[in-house]
């Protein structure tokens, strides 16, 4: 593995702080990333911003194909040049910016379920995992670098100051473990924070599953737009457009006392007040 900072001088580029770009410099790390996941020589793996090829090239060498997709387009010809360099053939890069590219079609070509990995950016990191779980019958599993602090907030239990919607929401989805912890000195730029890898496994089934799961999604997402609020106040005031009379009523029939904050229910509370909203909406 080639110095992103050698890379970079190489071909005259800067990283791009606007998008977030701090590229992995250690290659001991990026094969233990890769040796954690557990990959297999028949899987087919979606790669989001490979950038310089640090998770790229391990990845190649234990999997079947792997589609890279990068949005910068300065960094292909690196990219492609650290490929054939390694004498790796299994990859199709593909310029597109992940939020507009249309994983059904990469996922079509294949029978197998697809697995994601990628570092990613901070500002759009959201915005991807809610895109997976749109798409999530399409995907085995994700492996995710993030900044530490967000890996936390997507692992938070109720309760607790990091738990809120994307926490609810994937929980429900899907088991999330931790991969590894990586600090920040082994980025190139370094950053200002530690990262972490974790592993978000879709569930094939959900035992408590909710009536209408876009209902569910609709209605964590309106307890917490407003999460100093009671749930009564928050819900009646968000974008479901119910009023409090019903709010009240749902919450009542799913056996949830009005004046709570979201933060406090559980995921299978959340499943039971969604069932509730399903039924009067």
């Amino acid at each position: 593995m080639t110095s992103p900072r050698t890379l970079l001088a190489t071909w005259d580029l800067r990283a791009r702080k606007k998008l977030g770009q701090n590229f992995l410099a250690d290659p001991s790390t990026s094969e233990m990333i890769v040796k954690r996941a557990n990959l297999g020589i028949d899987d087919i793996v979606i790669e989001i911003g490979p950038g310089l090829g640090a998770l790229t090239v391990p990845t190649a060498k234990k999997v079947k194909k792997i589609y890279a997709i990068e949005k910068d387009t300065e960094l292909l010809p690196i990219l492609r040049s650290e490929l054939l360099a390694k004498e790796i053939e299994n990859v199709e890069i593909i310029n597109q910016d992940i939020l507009k590219t249309n994983l059904n079609e990469i996922a079509a070509k294949h029978k197998e379920r697809v697995i994601v990995i990628g570092n990613l950016p901070y500002n759009i990191s959201s915005q991807i995992i809610m895109n997976l779980i749109k798409e999530r019958e399409l995907f085995e599993k994700a492996i995710f670098m993030f900044q530490k602090e967000l890996a936390e907030r997507l692992a938070a239990p109720p309760a607790t100051k990091n738990y809120g919607r994307i926490s609810a929401v994937l929980q429900y989805f899907s088991t999330i473990s931790t991969v590894a912890n990586v600090k920040s000195n082994l980025f190139y730029p370094k950053p200002n924070v530690d990262s972490s890898v974790i592993e978000i496994n879709f569930n094939k089934e959900i035992l408590d599953k909710a009536l209408d799961e876009d209902d569910f999604i609709k209605i964590v997402k309106a307890a917490f737009s407003k999460r100093r609020k009671t749930l009564k106040n928050a819900i009646s005031r968000s974008e479901l457009k119910i009023d409090s009379e019903t709010t009240i009523k749902i919450l009542e029939l799913a056996e949830i006392d009005p004046v709570r904050r979201a933060e406090t229910l559980k995921i299978n509370e959340f499943v039971m007040l969604s069932n509730e909203y399903s039924k009067v909406k």
